[in-house]
């Protein structure tokens, strides 16, 4: 039987038995170390594919722009999101902090936002896999291989987290290696040529520096986000970090300090080789193509490339994981159907990773089918659905710091609600660029239309089933009734 209960305007529901929380438990594996893989893992395709796609956009300058003002918001929110983490411990990460903050509707808008971020994520990176793989076995159709790395990685996260994040950090730190030889190579083979950034032909009345203009800055926003896009999967490891208040926050610090150097040497040397931005820009695996300029069509080639396969598997594989833990905490808390977060036998939530992985094959395939650039179609509306859900976790941040100052905060921002501020500047110029391109706005309104459809989902109906001994609901509820009471 349901029981619902209000009081002071929070709506209760208790309908649930004495094991459904036993039937969702996650298990604690992961110290500081496993959770820099983590969050390295999940960003580090960025540096492999996608990124290259700014170039076109705005060129070597407009791209280098947009870059460093979006490393400025990211650095802001990884901040502000490392005092949550260690204030609000959940596995619902930014679903966790804006219940708290902004009620219900805030917490199930912001959650949906990230499911869209997080489901769509690993079927851009295994475009990409499969781009990197055809040009190794042209002869194999590249959605085999699609679905190979699916059933593979998500059976991997199916088998428990431990194992899990081991595989996470040797594939993270191959990764690593793979980029830093790239480094080298490029610096002593003599192959990098400074004229090679600014060889895409400028518009009538702008520079080779910003061949679109200002314009081409703004444009290549999205694009830029990718070498970040996905360092904000850390928190969702709350329950299953050993000292959630001291290893969330270091593993996030250290996860952005290495992404952005990668970045940065990975914009400026794999666009100043072979046939530079120019040729670059329209690549759908430009770190083969960097390698291929550097040792021609050689066995040493072909070996690297294979090798590049592990940034974007680094990424697809921890991005399983991300996206099976906000669906298993949006349904365990009742915002989506109960069923889909009830865990293995291994404590992994199991149906929430399946289904994932169903809706990212079948939105890949979809618009393989419909004829788009899917790889840029796919970062797009993944890129939209994050920077809804950062906009809304700083608001959380800063309205938490304002409403909650006594909220028990073992690490805190040293940027506090400035930095929050400034991240949430940059976050609407972001979300806005997402509209900058006639040719994926179907994809980005498509979105927009999901998160409407399912925001009516919660007004006429999960609203009703939410299960308030739910962790984050619990602890929601519990902050509302201190703010009540002082």
């Amino acid at each position: 039987m349901s029981k619902y209960s209000k009081s002071k305007g929070i709506q209760r529901s208790d309908n649930i038995d004495n094991g459904y929380l036993e039937q969702r438990q996650l298990r604690r594996s992961a110290n500081w170390i496993l959770l820099w893989a983590l969050g390295v893992g999940s960003v580090i395709s960025g540096d492999f594919s996608g990124w290259n796609f700014g170039l076109g956009a705005g060129g070597f300058g407009g791209l280098a722009i947009a870059t460093l003002l979006m490393a400025v918001m990211y650095i802001c929110m990884v901040y502000s999101i490392a005092e949550l983490s260690a204030a609000l411990p959940h596995a619902g990460g930014f679903y966790s902090f804006t219940r708290t903050a902004f009620g219900k509707l805030g917490g199930f808008v912001c959650g949906i936002s990230i499911v869209v971020e997080y489901v769509l994520g690993p079927a851009v990176v295994v475009f990409f896999i499969g781009s990197y793989l055809n040009t190794i076995f042209p002869s194999i159709p590249v959605p085999i291989w699609w679905f190979l790395f699916y059933t593979v990685f998500v059976y991997i996260n199916i088998r428990g987290v431990g194992v899990m994040l081991k595989a996470g950090l040797v594939i993270t730190a191959i990764a690593v290696a793979v980029l830093t030889i790239f480094f080298i190579a490029v610096v002593f083979s003599g192959k990098f040529q400074h004229e090679l950034l600014f060889n895409i032909p400028p518009q009538q009345g702008s520079s080779i520096w910003l061949p679109k203009g200002w314009v081409g800055v703004f444009q290549a926003l999205p694009y830029a986000m990718w070498f970040y896009l996905a360092i904000e999967h850390l928190p969702l490891a709350a329950e299953e970090a050993h000292d959630t208040a001291r290893d969330i926050p270091k593993a996030l610090i250290w996860s952005m300090v290495t992404l952005v150097t990668l970045s940065l040497f990975v914009l400026v040397l794999n666009t100043g080789v072979g046939g530079g931005a120019a040729a670059i820009s329209g690549s759908a695996a430009p770190l083969a193509d960097g390698f291929k300029a550097i040792f021609g069509d050689s066995k040493v080639t072909t070996i690297l490339t294979i090798l590049t396969l592990f940034g974007l598997i680094a990424s697809f594989h921890s991005t399983i994981y991300s996206y099976g833990r906000i669906l298993f905490s949006l349904s365990r808390s009742g915002y989506i159907p109960r069923w889909i977060s009830i865990t293995s036998k291994t404590h992994t939530p199991a149906i929430a990773l399946i289904l994932g992985a169903v809706v990212g094959l079948a939105s890949t395939a979809t618009i393989q089918f419909a004829g788009k650039t899917i790889g840029a179609m796919l970062l797009n509306m993944t890129v939209f659905g994050a920077v809804i859900s950062y906009i809304i976790v700083m608001s959380s941040y800063i309205k938490l710091k304002l409403t909650c100052p006594n909220l028990r905060r073992p690490y805190q921002s040293p940027l506090g609600i400035w930095g929050a501020a400034l991240g949430i500047v940059l976050s609407f110029l972001a979300l806005f660029s997402c509209f900058s391109n006639p040719g994926y706005r179907p994809g980005v309104l498509g979105v927009a239309i999901f998160l409407g459809v399912m925001t009516l989902y919660f007004l006429f109906y999960s609203r009703k089933k939410l299960v308030a001994k739910a962790p984050e609901e619990e602890n929601a509820l519990l902050i509302r009734a201190l703010q009540d009471i002082e």
